[in-house]
């Protein structure tokens, strides 16, 4: 699945540990500039759920 995820880069970074909680990031972009917003960013994430023991 891919994704895109908006914000500061403060959010970006809560977003990313609680994405990693239960996903396997397979690629992530790097943070482009929000055209809307400023100081806040975007990053483009593929991900897969993660296999359960």
């Amino acid at each position: 699945m891919r994704i895109r995820l908006e914000g500061s880069r403060a959010e970006l970074t809560l977003g990313m540990i609680h994405l990693r909680q239960h996903f396997t990031v397979t690629s992530m972009s790097r943070a482009f500039p929000a055209r809307n917003r400023a100081r806040h960013y975007r990053i483009y994430l593929t991900i897969t759920p993660r296999e359960r023991s």
